[in-house]
């Protein structure tokens, strides 16, 4: 997996790629229009954020390359690579219970918050890619 150049894209599956963890200077791409929806990437070594429709989606600190991104009414998943471990927070629905799953491996059930942000931890030193899984 490497880095995505153009900032955001969408894949032949219906999913989206985005972030660009080797860039130095902060970047970002806004109007991106996928599925009737209106994205905004920022994205650079210290963090990545998506929104979608002004609302918070992702965030990762430091940031990250996300592939095939899909997200749909039971939970998100997709490839993330990235320089060192990371914190992802995702926007989910709120006071909700999701279980996690890391590179297959269950991480554990975890409750959204109230603005319904899920944050979990994942190990990228030393991967090429990891796959998350997040469903209710």
């Amino acid at each position: 997996m490497a880095a995505v150049t153009e900032l955001i894209r969408t894949e032949g599956d219906g999913s989206l790629s985005f972030g660009n963890h080797t860039l130095t200077a902060k970047s970002k791409k806004e109007g991106f229009e996928f599925g009737g929806d209106q994205y905004k990437v920022k994205t650079y070594q210290e963090i990545t954020k998506l929104e979608k429709n002004g609302m918070f989606v992702y965030e990762s600190v430091p940031g990250t390359s996300v592939e095939h991104f899909m997200e749909n009414e039971n939970g998100v998943s997709f490839l993330v690579e990235g320089a060192e471990d990371a914190q992802l927070t995702l926007g989910l629905e709120e006071d909700t219970e999701y279980n996690v799953k890391v590179n297959g491996q269950n991480a554990g059930v975890v409750r959204t918050n109230l603005g319904g942000k899920l944050s979990v931890s994942v190990e990228l030193a030393g991967f090429s890619e990891v796959k998350v899984e997040i469903s209710k």
